[in-house]
Formats: structure tokens, C-alpha cells, sequence
């Protein structure tokens, strides 16, 4: 009985693996979870450092306080070298929330390189840099006064223009950097949500903290916690679940 032949130029039956072994991943995993491992260590450093220089940083008398709490400021140098080291914290702070932003965007791009093209993926990166110059400016508006009091002979400002100085930092912050951190929430969640790297539930509670920050008015220093601690959680996410490959959506 004669052989039937495959005519020319068909395409021939995939060849089957009877080796037993493990399928060869795909050039992007790997890429992929190297870049996620970036974003969820660096994010984990960030958390850690902005806590311990809000922390520091706060040990300077707030808004509310009366002119005698100024007065001890500047007269206890263990409290002002307390807010000099936290202004000192706050730079390696921001640069680790750089580059916890710059690892997220790019392995988002791993992920669904066509998403360079949507618009909360350039959201994301001028949210990111706005929350970072505030901090920087909020912190140094707070913060100045102790810096006098460490590097310079010259008398302490008054109480009246410390205050100011703060106020001004205040409102950097938390009106100003706080709603940029909600921005930066919302376009990561939705990009994350979009690829796989977030389930559904974990994308909800991350929307609604977002439009947390996004609505409040309160000057309480714990609300500055929680975007570092929805970058925490996020950093966990990303080096506990596995990126799922490239995707070309």
C-alpha cells in the first residue's frame, strides 16, 4: 500500500516533546521577573526610609504649636539634629521611590509594550515625579529652621516665620503631594490590573484608598503613610506573584 506523501510547502505536525522536559520559557519571563524584582525591593526601601524620615522629621514643633514649643526647638539640639538627619533621609527616600516608579513602568512595557500609548501610562510618570518635588520642597520648607539652628551662629528665625515656613511645607505635602500619590495609585492600579500583575479584589481596595487620599483634608502625619504602605504591598505582590509573560494587548 503506498505511502501518502505531504505535498510541498504544507507545513508539517508540531513535534512532540517526549523528553519530559520542562517547556522553554519565553525571552520575556525572564526579563520580566528580573524588572519585578527591581520594583518590589526598591519599593520595600522606600516604604522603610520614608517612615523612618517622616518619623524624624516630625520631631519639629507643627503647625498648631504655640511660640514656647518653637523656643525649646531651638533650644534642644538633640531634637533639631533629630530633623536634620530625617531632611538628610528624605533624598534617599525619594530616590528609591524613582526607582521603584522607572522598574514598575518598565515592566508594565515587558508586560504590554503597546502601553506606551495609553494615557495613565505617562499619568503614572508625572504623578511619581510631582509626589517626589514635593517631598523634596515640603520637607526642606519644614525642616529649614533646624538646618539654621545646626550650621549657622545666627539667632533663630522668630516663631511667626517658622510657622510660615511650615505652613508652606504643609501644604506642599499633604494638599499638593498627597493627591499626586492618589494619581499615581489610580494610573498604576489600572495598568497593573490590565496585565495581570493585581487581582481584582487587591485592585478595588487600591482604587478606594486612592480615592482616599485624593478627597482628604486632614494635616495628621498618618496619612502620609499610607501611600508608602500601598507601595509596600504592591512591592510584596511583585515579588510574590509571577509576572504572566509578555503580552502584546
Amino acid at each position: 500500500m503506498p505511502v501518502p506523501v505531504r505535498p510541498p510547502g504544507l507545513p508539517g505536525p508540531e513535534p512532540v516533546d517526549r523528553t519530559g522536559a520542562a517547556p522553554r520559557t519565553a525571552p520575556g519571563d525572564g526579563l520580566a521577573r528580573a524588572y519585578a524584582r527591581a520594583a518590589g525591593l526598591s519599593g520595600i526601601v522606600f516604604a522603610v526610609l520614608f517612615t523612618l524620615a517622616l518619623v524624624l522629621v516630625r520631631q519639629g514643633p507643627g503647625l498648631g504649636d504655640p511660640d514656647p514649643v518653637y523656643a525649646a526647638f531651638y533650644a534642644s539640639d538633640s531634637r533639631a539634629l533629630l530633623v536634620t538627619v530625617g531632611l538628610y533621609v528624605v533624598p534617599f527616600a525619594g530616590i528609591a521611590c524613582l526607582w521603584h516608579m522607572i522598574a514598575t513602568r518598565t515592566l508594565l512595557q515587558v508586560l504590554a509594550p503597546r502601553s506606551w500609548s495609553r494615557i495613565p501610562h505617562w499619568l503614572q510618570l508625572a504623578s511619581g515625579v510631582v509626589f517626589v518635588c514635593m517631598l523634596f520642597a515640603g520637607t526642606a520648607a519644614v525642616g529649614g529652621a533646624a538646618l539654621l539652628t545646626r550650621f549657622s551662629d545666627s539667632p533663630p528665625p522668630s516663631a511667626e516665620i517658622a510657622r510660615a515656613l511650615a505652613a508652606v511645607g504643609y501644604a506642599m505635602v499633604f494638599v499638593y503631594g498627597v493627591r499626586a500619590a492618589g494619581m499615581y495609585m489610580i494610573s498604576t492600579t489600572g495598568l497593573a490590573r490590565t496585565v495581570g500583575l493585581l487581582p481584582g479584589p487587591a485592585a478595588a481596595v487600591s482604587y478606594l484608598v486612592a480615592a482616599f487620599l485624593l478627597v482628604s483634608t486632614t494635616f495628621h502625619p498618618v496619612i502620609l503613610l499610607v501611600f508608602p504602605a500601598w507601595v509596600l504591598v504592591l512591592s510584596i505582590v511583585l515579588l510574590v506573584r509571577r509576572p504572566t509573560g509578555a503580552n502584546t494587548t
